[in-house]
């Protein structure tokens, strides 16, 4: 086995929990039970990597075993890195039957026909999701295997989830391969991104219910309140406050938790209005601006604002529908033609 293989082994063992070794030792399948059964996992973390290394080296493992084996670490700690959602469009409306063997075949010519050191591993998991690995090399130097991209695609939809590696330089070549091995067209970036893949996936699969409705204020009351009673009535318009606000929130939202989105952008274009005496504006044209948002959770971060009295309720759709806002965002560009040459299909 070779040196390199042997200390990417080594590096990826030492980045599992211990208690959680054998269990995506078994998952990955590389080694026999009988050879599992070798192992002490109560020992300390370098000496089981030792010994994991000594068990590959007995059954021959080069680099694509050895890729196996941190997809299925990254499938399970998906959240360490950072997701980015794009969409593919198909030049017609037709349906096509998906074949995996195909999909692998079209998606390696593209890269290697480019780009010759290059290690791409595949794996299917349960729910249609397809993960790829892509360890990218250079012309004179071996792929990196510490600083791969992952793709995961769900066959027969358009959207594919990439967490890209540190050479922004790939990302054309990744996206490219990815439209020619499944039939589309283009891809476009949908500006949401999260450490969060399965919330992305619930925002673009639509599998989290949120409702958007109109929402009209009431009239405020007037009347005469007795100065005894002053008490009694600003605790009464606290709770029936907060009251007001929850409802708003559960309209707004829905009663379920929120997808853990950390970053959305989108466009905003706009007439600006002013007084035709004033003359503000010689020419009417529209304001546009960029809108950026990121937090650690950012739809619960907005869903908090009124509760928090940082914002009346409702909040604005424009801070509500976020997740709508982007998929519309890429109708536009769609319509308009604004997509970046390098990842349309030739």
């Amino acid at each position: 086995m070779d040196e390199t293989v042997a200390e990417y082994i080594r590096r990826t063992v030492l980045k599992i929990p211990r208690d959680e070794i054998k269990m995506m030792l078994q998952k990955w399948g590389f080694l026999s039970e009988a050879q599992l059964q070798t192992l002490n996992f109560h020992q300390v973390k370098d000496n089981i990597s030792q010994e994991v290394v000594q068990l590959c080296e007995e059954n021959s493992a080069d680099i694509k075993q050895a890729a196996v084996l941190d997809i299925i670490y990254n499938h399970i700690y998906q959240n360490k890195r950072m997701w980015r959602v794009y969409q593919m469009k198909k030049s017609g409306e037709e349906l096509e039957y998906f074949d995996l063997t195909d999909f692998k075949k079209k998606f390696k010519g593209r890269l290697r026909s480019t780009l010759k050191n290059v290690t791409i591993t595949f794996r299917e998991y349960e729910d249609n999701a397809i993960w790829i690995r892509v360890a990218w090399g250079t012309l004179y130097r071996k792929p990196n295997q510490y600083k791969p991209s992952y793709v995961v695609y769900h066959s027969q939809t358009p959207y594919v989830f990439i967490s890209a590696s540190m050479l922004k330089s790939n990302l054309p070549l990744l996206c490219q391969a990815l439209i020619v091995a499944s039939n589309y067209h283009d891809i476009r970036e949908m500006e949401l991104r999260s450490h969060s893949l399965n919330s992305l996936k619930d925002i673009v699969f639509k599998r989290y219910s949120q409702n958007f409705q109109t929402y009209h204020p009431k009239p405020l009351q007037e009347g005469n309140v007795e100065p005894e009673n002053e008490d009694l009535r600003i605790v009464q318009e606290n709770r029936s406050e907060k009251e007001r606000i929850q409802r708003l929130n559960r309209e707004v939202f829905g009663d379920g938790p929120q997808p853990k989105l950390e970053f959305a952008q989108y466009r905003l274009e706009t007439m600006f209005k002013s007084d035709p005496k004033m003359d503000v504006l010689d020419k009417k044209e529209p304001f546009r601006c960029l809108v950026k948002f990121s937090s650690p959770h950012l739809l619960e971060s907005l869903k908090s604002l009124p509760a928090a009295g940082m914002a009346d309720a409702p909040l604005s759709p424009l801070l509500t529908c976020i997740p709508q806002q982007a998929r519309n965002y890429f109708k536009i560009r769609e319509k308009k033609g604004l997509f970046p040459e390098s990842f349309v299909s030739p």
